[in-house]
């Protein structure tokens, strides 16, 4: 039962942090900028069509932020997770080092650790996926 719990919390915590920062992206909520004002960011970081970066990472977070909240499709949550936090490394954070105080790899890494992690264990007993399979 507290494994259960703890991978609920877990869930919850990243899944809903995920989808808030999609959200941050596609719609500017949060205090974003939306996917004109992110656009630009990218393609100042050599991402273009910038709008379109922006709405596809935005997508990536949100929707897989949604996933692994609500334990449905965990590992299709945890694998567009991965692949937001692997692009991120390559384009922003690696250049940095490990360290999340020099704008490092350190967080993105324990991201795609916590995704990987819940991706291929389960989501557990409190989700969508103990639910419908």
């Amino acid at each position: 039962m507290s494994i259960a719990i703890g991978l609920f919390i877990l869930r919850l915590v990243v899944g809903l942090s995920f989808m808030a920062h999609g959200a941050q992206k596609l719609f500017g909520w949060f205090g974003g900028y939306g996917p004109k004002g992110t656009g630009g960011w990218m393609e100042s970081l050599g991402l273009k069509p910038g709008v379109l970066m922006a709405v596809l990472a935005g997508l990536g977070e949100f929707v897989g932020g949604l996933l692994f909240a609500a334990g449905l499709l965990t590992p299709l949550g945890a694998a567009l997770i991965v692949a937001t936090m692997v692009m991120a490394i390559v384009t922003v954070h690696g250049k940095n080092g490990y360290w999340s105080t020099a704008n490092g790899s350190e967080y993105p890494l324990l991201i795609i650790a916590v995704a990987v992690a819940v991706g291929l264990t389960g989501a557990g007993t409190y989700s969508l996926d103990a639910l419908i399979f």
